[in-house]
């Protein structure tokens, strides 16, 4: 594919993540020459006008203006590959038209409600020959790349364990005990978006993406919180409260393919607090340890901070945090064949880890993979 990469963006509007995150990544000076931004498509005639109006001015380019079904935007000849960021129910939806009109896309994580559905669009790409790439942006961040450097180089020797805690704080406002309006198709497991399939599933990738997947899977996950309290924009209470089903806390533990063992736990709902760490990443080898810390539970977002054997390590465009995140999948796939980046081919894998993990739930047994 020549460069630079003509996109039209399907769900880049005036809100959400796309327009806070996906869209400005796509088009920082680093990737200028890389890609180049030339259709929007939303839900309305008059969300795409003003989109379109908005990132024209913002990359002194025409941006074309679609709206409704996504093989609008996939049929145009000047379109090179086909961005999705819309609400996970509709992932299929929106992706399996672009796959059949030949175009290459790009779609946000969890590429689907689940394990069926990310499968079913793996298919289409695979018959209709088509790349892709998956919002697994954790994997090529700096600091996720220096600790799989760090590991290739034996520095601490053959790793025996590792353990893995986050945090996700109740300010977030996407998972109870509070969410706000906007979010709380969250609550509904069949949407897709659970703390499982997005905190853990963002995570599990780079974990994975490091040291390997897991041969065996046991896990156990309890709701501590049985109610949302459902808060407006400032964080405060509306007075409605819906029920709250999906567990909130999990400890899932394995042997990993290479041998270690590991163990990770994931938690939601704890209020912001002085001192309380958001992410802690320990890897244990025979000779030496890395540590990883953040305030931030997801490093899809946020670049932890290195330790090496009790020493910081510094790491070359961690500073960039978020745009560089999300910058560097694009980068990687703008290489090509040669590009390292996550594909719907390892969201099939990332999903299978969390069908594991449900299943050693539900069962209550050791789930080999």
């Amino acid at each position: 594919m020549a460069l630079p990469i003509n996109v039209g963006f399907v769900g880049l509007s005036a809100t959400g993540w796309a327009a806070s995150a996906l869209g400005p990544a796509l088009v920082q000076d680093s990737l200028h020459d890389k890609y180049k931004l030339v259709a929007v498509s939303t839900t309305s005639a008059a969300s795409a006008k003003a989109s379109a109006e908005k990132y024209g001015k913002q990359t002194g380019n025409v941006v074309k203006a679609y709206h409704g079904d996504s093989s609008k935007i996939a049929a145009d000849p000047d379109v090179d590959l086909v961005a999705v960021s819309v609400k996970a129910p509709l992932h299929k939806q929106v992706v399996l038209p672009i796959i059949d009109a030949g175009k290459p896309f790009f779609v946000e994580w969890p590429a689907g409600t689940g394990l069926k559905e990310t499968l079913e669009i793996a298919e289409a790409a695979r018959n209709k020959g088509v790349r892709s790439l998956v919002g697994l942006q954790a994997r090529n961040s700096a600091v996720v790349q220096k600790v799989k450097e760090l590991l290739s180089k034996g520095v601490i020797g053959t790793i025996h364990s590792t353990t893995f805690i986050a945090s996700v704080q109740r300010e977030t406002y996407t998972w109870p005990p509070e969410v706000k309006a906007a979010n709380t198709y969250t609550i509904d497991r069949n949407n897709g978006v659970t703390l499982l399939s997005i905190a853990v599933g963002h995570q599990l990738d780079a974990f994975t993406h490091v040291l390997g997947s897991f041969a065996t899977i046991s896990a156990t996950a309890t709701t501590r919180y049985s109610a949302a309290t459902i808060v407006d924009q400032d964080g405060k209470s509306t007075g409605q409260t819906i029920p709250a089903t999906n567990p909130d806390h999990y400890n899932i533990s394995g042997l990993l393919q290479s041998g270690a063992i590991a163990t990770l736990i994931f938690r939601s709902g704890y209020a912001a607090a002085q001192g309380r760490r958001r992410l802690l990443w320990e890897i244990e080898g025979e000779e030496g340890s890395i540590r990883l810390e953040s305030e931030s539970a997801f490093m899809n977002v946020h670049n932890p901070t290195i330790y090496l054997n009790g020493e910081k390590v510094e790491v070359e465009g961690a500073e960039s945090q978020l745009s560089g995140i999300l910058g560097a999948a694009w980068e990687e796939y703008a290489k090509g064949p040669e590009g390292s980046y996550a594909t719907i081919e390892d969201a099939v894998k990332n999903h299978r880890i969390l069908d594991a993990v449900e299943r050693s739930i539900a069962e209550g047994k050791v789930v080999v993979l």
